[in-house]
């Protein structure tokens, strides 16, 4: 609320001509000022010039006019990457200039609209937030002790930014073109342009069993080293058998994969991994497979709902899929229709001297039950099937 909305109504007169105050540039949409004063330490300054290559030089309204947009768009872009409102502090070096300068240009280009510019901007900025924080937390742990006797933790990280910062860029930009190639593949190869948005993927969580007791008992470094044991595991085993890690809640991991035996398989090697580690509590998984829209890298939709309720009623260190999976696991012969089933074709297999199919997986029919906000479902218990 402005002081003026809070002065209307209750009796004041307004002041008659005001004392002229200097123009600002007010941050569009907030009513509030919640500025955050640019860092003044000596040593922040020189290693945000270091890995900015430049120079503080420009207020946010210098800069939006330098790169010739608007205060109000270049506000939202910035708001966007993640970084709270300076005011009108000198903080912004040419880089910034130049990525507000990209941005608005891709728009003027008709190569993106302005919402999926901001998008854009906000899909970048929270996942590079997040691996730079990982990054510099993982390189400051690794330094048990200073390369010089009396040098802070804090001085050894300008020369240890310096050496890894040049690969550390090219890395970043082989990874990121590798997982374009990756994701631009997998939409050329999709039926018809609906499936770009709209696809049928099987959607799989693993989550770790009486985390929140976890919590409570460990020392948090304790509790780290566990958390960091089980993402890795999970991101390893999901990338090594051709699935998709979408995001990680610290006790609980979402994945998918396009083929719904490869999430049946990770399903699997995920209990089976981890429950040959002793540190580790138990784990139940779901799975549910039909139309899920995706965005920003992320999936939603009632498939995604059902698969996360199907890994809270899992057993521990089990697997239970959705009908949907169920019979497509069947269809594509990773698993009978049912045991008797197979047991009748093992029996003609044998009579016409031929080899028995073999399966992948078996599949066992659940109790029906009622899953919040979705009716009632049938889980199948799924396994690996001994041959």
């Amino acid at each position: 609320m402005t002081v003026d909305d809070a002065n209307a109504g209750d009796g004041t007169e307004p002041t008659a001509n005001p004392t002229p105050e200097p123009p600002t540039y007010p941050t569009p949409h907030h009513e509030v000022d919640h500025t955050a004063e640019p860092s003044d330490d000596p040593l922040a300054i020189r290693l945000e010039q270091l890995i900015l290559g430049a120079d503080r030089r420009y207020t946010p309204f210098q800069a939006a006019r330098t790169a010739g947009v608007s205060m109000e768009l270049a506000s939202r872009f910035w708001r966007a990457m993640g970084f709270a409102d300076i005011g009108q502090a000198k903080a912004l070096t040419e880089a910034d200039v130049l990525a507000l300068r990209r941005l608005a240009g891709l728009v003027e280009a008709g190569l993106l609209s302005e919402p999926m510019a901001v998008q854009v901007a906000r899909s970048t900025g929270q996942t590079t937030a997040r691996l730079a924080e990982w990054q510099i937390d993982s390189f400051l742990e690794g330094l048990t002790e200073p390369p010089e006797p009396g040098m802070t933790r804090t001085e050894v990280t300008y020369p240890l930014v310096e050496l890894l910062l040049p690969e550390l860029e090219e890395f970043l930009i082989y990874v990121w073109r590798r997982q374009l190639a990756a994701a631009t593949g997998r939409v050329v190869q999709a039926a018809d342009d609906e499936e770009m948005v709209d696809r049928r993927l099987a959607v799989g969580f693993a989550d770790l069993v009486g985390f929140t007791r976890l919590t409570r008992r460990l020392e948090e470094e304790e509790l780290g080293e566990l958390v960091e044991a089980f993402e890795t595991t999970c991101a390893d085993l999901v990338a090594a058998h051709g699935g998709r890690l979408i995001k990680t809640l610290g006790d609980e991991v979402l994945y998918c994969a396009d083929d719904p035996g490869t999430a049946a398989e990770i399903a699997l090697r995920l209990i089976e991994t981890l429950g040959h580690d002793e540190t580790m509590p138990a784990l139940r998984v779901g799975i549910a497979f039909g139309t899920v829209t995706t965005r920003m890298g992320d999936v939603f939709g009632t498939t995604v709902n059902l698969a996360s309720r199907l890994t809270s009623i899992a057993p521990k260190d089990a697997v239970l899929v959705d009908g949907a999976l169920a019979a497509e696991l069947s269809r594509t012969g990773d698993a009978p229709a049912s045991e008797a089933e197979a047991a009748e074709e093992a029996v003609r297999a044998e009579k016409e001297g031929r080899q028995a199919a073999t399966y992948r997986f078996a599949l066992q029919p659940m109790w029906q039950r009622p899953v919040r906000g979705l009716g009632v479902v049938e889980p199948w218990l799924l396994t690996r099937r001994p041959n």
